[in-house]
């Protein structure tokens, strides 16, 4: 199956390629089949390299030349080990099952065919990812996700804030991506080659300064695809797409990609101690930003999507302080139960017509089964243990902790593990905050609105259902230390939280429930946030005016730029050439009366320009 492993993101590459020359009249059933037909096969090959991998300890990679070269040449293949194996299963999971929930979701959107056949190119993008054996052919896939999000962020075109989302999320992560690409092309030339198994058995070899800045470089790319601070504000304004994209885009695919890349090169960014220190920096700003962002949001996505800020911060930050499988584990059980809230967000919407907590209230006796699994999926994110959230979180804490005490690897420095380690703890306070807040505002409480909302039809209710058993099973992976570790290539790492940590886990998430929970049972019709301020309310909404600053800053001086390059070139460059028009029209005139069918006139000029060339050739000699 190894050998095999290209077949994955060529199934749905293949169903993007059908679907998209479908005719529109075929209808939205036969575009289903197709794209649900080919994610479905590459998850039927994805158990199979799972257990050959992760299971079995196998590995495996093909190389193919495309472009030989006497320098560094390029390559296609696969690189196929217990990581990717874990991904590969990760994104066709959530991939299918976005799929089938898309088909009721969508089912009176007459671009549904075309929205089908861009998830299933998503896809294959990501899978092509995930299972690269050469950087540039990563690049390609990152690159293709870049496009597939802006296609479906900006998919219900006649909401006035999509098309400027789509494009911001685009601009936005390709200002990272030229990072990347610079990136990729340092490490792979130094390197002599740009296999990725290549640039890892060179890294010994590089020398530190390389190192730092090709990883630094990456690190960029790194920042805008997972939305990490500065490069973060485009993730909140995406939510004006589909919200089964939502859940693709939050939990298996592109934000996913900066953390695997990370964890793929982990050899380059170990070497380099500067580059983790930068990261645990940006990953504890972020957290922190991210949950208190997510505080004072009134749009159900938009909690969810600064949550998600919050919990890639998360993973990088274990990955700064050295704990790979923490870092590995969290993106997993992070897939399940984010998919799964964002499904739950799309019932909402499906059945209200809105996400806005002001408006709704009291849906837990309309909707059981999505506040049921809203309440699993919110359990699992602020961390409550057995669930998988709750491990994986703990195991992240106990990673920072053991690099504050100076007990973590070689190059990572204790002060990282310190800030790291007390972002993460007041994070936890926060997000049992916002969790709780938007639990009690959305499902209890007296309705806001005259909602008629039903539970939806069996492929919506069948993936959220399946979503919330694995936000609470997906977990028994970290339950034997060894396990994760192991099938990544980190056997040295144990997934082992001590029971303190835990403790102080649990008391700083009741802190924040119960702080949010008794500023609501005062007033249920009030924001249970209110207590914090206007003002302050109004920071945490608009994300501490980031955005704001972003604009201010950088958008609106490159459109100056851009103004000025743009009269410079129609006054100077265009005035110049259309300011010869008179003086050639003249000459032309000019020129026009001697050829006026006079000889004798002829004769003359012909008579006066020797005389004058003579006179020329005299003086001169």
């Amino acid at each position: 199956m190894i050998r095999a492993a290209w077949l994955l993101p060529a199934l749905p590459f293949l169903a993007a390629l059908i679907g998209g020359f479908l005719p529109r009249r075929v209808g939205s059933r036969l575009p289903a089949v197709v794209a649900v037909t080919g994610t479905a096969a590459s998850l039927v090959l994805a158990v199979p390299l799972l257990v050959q991998t992760a299971g079995r300890g196998g590995a495996g990679e093909t190389t193919h030349v495309i472009a030989p070269n006497a320098g560094v040449g390029v390559t296609a293949g696969t690189l196929a080990n217990g990581l990717a194996g874990l991904l590969t299963l990760v994104v066709c999971v959530v991939a299918l099952l976005v799929q089938l929930y898309s088909v009721e979701y969508l089912h009176d959107d007459t671009r549904y065919p075309a929205y089908a056949a861009e998830v299933s190119l998503f896809t294959a993008a990501m899978l092509a990812v995930v299972l690269a054996a050469d950087l540039l052919v990563l690049l390609i896939g990152w690159e293709v996700m870049g496009l597939c999000s802006y296609l479906l962020i900006g998919h219900y075109r006649q909401l006035p804030e999509a098309p400027g989302a789509a494009l911001k999320a685009f601009l936005v992560t390709r200002v990272g991506d030229v990072g990347f690409l610079l990136g990729i092309l340092l490490l792979g030339l130094h390197a002599g080659t740009f296999r990725i198994t290549g640039v890892l058995a060179a890294v010994p070899s590089l020398s530190s300064t390389t190192l730092t800045t090709g990883t630094l470089l990456l690190l960029l790319g790194v920042a805008g695809k997972s939305a990490q601070f500065p490069l973060h504000t485009w993730l909140p304004d995406a939510m004006a797409g589909p919200t089964p994209i939502s859940a693709l885009i939050h939990a298996a695919t592109m934000v996913a990609a900066g953390v695997y890349v990370v964890l793929r090169l982990y050899p380059a960014f170990a070497a380099a101690p500067a580059t983790l220190a930068v990261l645990g920096c940006l990953a504890a700003i972020t957290m922190l930003l991210g949950a208190l962002a997510a505080l004072g949001q009134d749009d159900v996505k938009r909690v969810l999507a600064w949550s998600t800020v919050s919990q890639l911060a998360y993973m990088l930050g274990a990955l700064a302080v050295g704990g790979v499988g923490a870092g590995a584990f969290h993106l997993i059980t992070h897939a399940a139960f984010k998919a799964l809230l964002f499904l739950c967000a799309g019932v909402l919407l499906h059945e209200t017509g809105s996400v806005l907590m002001s408006r709704l209230g009291g849906l837990r006796r309309q909707l059981p089964v999505t506040y049921t699994a809203t309440v699993l999926g919110g359990l699992a994110l602020i961390g409550l243990p057995p669930l998988s959230g709750g491990l994986s979180k703990d195991a992240v804490l106990e990673a920072a902790w053991a690099a504050a005490r100076g007990h973590g690897p070689v190059g990572v420095d204790r002060w990282v593990g310190v800030l790291v380690l007390a972002s993460a703890l007041a994070t936890v306070v926060v997000t049992a905050a916002y969790l709780t807040r938007l639990i009690l505002r959305t499902f209890h409480g007296e309705p806001r609105s005259d909602f008629a909302a039903h539970e939806p039809g069996r492929f919506m209710r069948w993936p959220i259902q399946l979503l919330a058993l694995a936000a609470v099973l997906v977990g028994i992976v970290g339950l034997r230390s060894s396990w994760l570790p192991s099938w990544l290539g980190v056997p040295d790492e144990r997934l082992s939280p001590q029971a303190g940590m835990t403790a102080v886990a649990l008391a700083l998430a009741a802190i924040g429930v119960l702080t949010v929970g008794l500023s609501w049972r005062r007033a249920p019709a009030d924001d249970p946030v209110r207590f914090l301020g206007t003002r302050a309310v109004a920071a945490l909404h608009a994300g501490f005016y980031l955005d704001t600053m972003q604009d201010r800053l950088v958008v609106r001086p490159v459109l100056r730029v851009a103004r000025a390059v743009s009269t410079a070139d129609r006054v100077l460059v265009d005035g110049a050439v259309e300011s010869t028009e008179p003086g050639s029209q003249w000459l032309g005139r000019s020129l026009a009366r001697l050829e006026a069918g006079n000889v004798q006139l002829y004769l003359t000029g012909m008579a006066a320009a020797a005389i004058i060339l003579a006179a020329a050739v005299a003086v001169v000699s």
